[in-house]
């Protein structure tokens, strides 16, 4: 399937993303410490063992437990007999959270709290795995971790992530990528962002927000400010994971489709500037979370079944 935006736009679509049953979860509200909550949704249906390895996954910019991604990791899981859970970021779960902040690139102490939270109560060995955005906050949580990553996930592994988000936020605001990729998040984050302004009143300037253009502009507005950043420029520079690879003490996988719309390959990471403990993938083809394989329609399976086999090879 040629090009990088079909093969995102068909695996998010039409792709299948399953092998067996379509996944059903088990949610759980977690209370934050800031007062605030999270949906974490368990992947229901056949129990494992207390020592069976567990997968997390963090997901990308509005995705769920419901994005394709999500599913294939899901069934791959339940195909190996390991659990699997998908913490949700703030807002992310189906309703808005109730605290004055939402969710960002860079947040890996949000990351540290949820992978101790589960190491408190799961036996077995932890890996974790990131799409996208998620997968920025997961490396850039390994990175400021370092060696103390080792007590709560065994490995870790970052897919189609902009580690450079100054870079893959020029990318998204060009051209086709703004016509579709931006108007297409911009479409659920601006209401969610209004409807945060009427739960804290003050806390932007609403008018400004509807009138961004692009995810720069939003950020600007809202992201930055409401997480600490000055401006979205701070935010990219202080977020992005790129300059923490080197830091990270754990095995990690950085994998990224050179042929990625939102993330330029120019951008991506070089083994000398990833570190010893950084495997990077970085396969011609795929797309931004993409990767479909097989006859048409085809499925998105390939790569949850690659990623997921390393983190479990190294699950110890």
């Amino acid at each position: 399937m040629p090009g990088g935006n079909l093969q995102t736009i068909w695996a998010a679509l039409f792709a299948r993303r399953v092998f067996g049953a379509v996944p059903q979860y088990r949610r759980e509200r977690w209370r934050t410490p800031d007062g605030d909550f999270i949906d974490v949704d368990f992947l229901a249906g056949k129990p494992v063992g207390p020592r069976a390895p567990l997968l997390v996954m963090f997901h990308g910019l509005e995705g769920s437990s419901r994005s394709h991604y999500a599913e294939a990791f899901a069934d791959f899981a339940a195909e190996r007999g390991a659990a699997f859970v998908i913490p949700h970021f703030r807002g992310c779960g189906g309703e808005l959270n109730a605290g004055p902040r939402a969710y960002h690139s860079g947040d890996y102490e949000e990351i540290g709290w949820i992978l101790s939270r589960l190491r408190e109560r799961h036996e077995g060995p932890i890996v974790a795995a990131g799409v996208s955005l998620g997968g920025n906050a997961l490396m850039r949580w390994a990175g400021e971790a370092g060696s103390d990553a080792s007590r709560f996930a065994s490995a870790v592994a970052s897919v189609c992530s902009p580690l450079d988000l100054a870079a893959g936020s020029v990318a998204i605001g060009r051209g086709f990528n703004r016509l579709v990729y931006t108007t297409m998040f911009l479409r659920t984050m601006k209401p969610k962002a209004m409807d945060k302004l009427a739960q804290h009143p003050g806390l932007f300037d609403g008018k400004r927000l509807m009138a961004a253009r692009n995810l720069y502009e939003f950020d600007d507005i809202f992201t930055a400010p409401l997480h600490g950043f000055r401006n979205a420029d701070d935010y990219y520079a202080r977020a992005s994971a790129k300059p923490h690879l080197h830091r990270i003490r754990i095995p990690a996988l950085a994998l990224n489709a050179r042929n990625d719309p939102f993330v330029p390959a120019a951008s991506l990471p070089e083994a000398g500037e990833a570190g010893s403990h950084v495997t990077l993938w970085q396969p011609a083809t795929g797309g931004h979370v993409g990767f479909p394989d097989g006859r048409m329609p085809g499925h998105v399976r390939t790569m949850p079944d690659r990623v997921g086999a390393w983190l479990l090879q190294h699950a110890a």
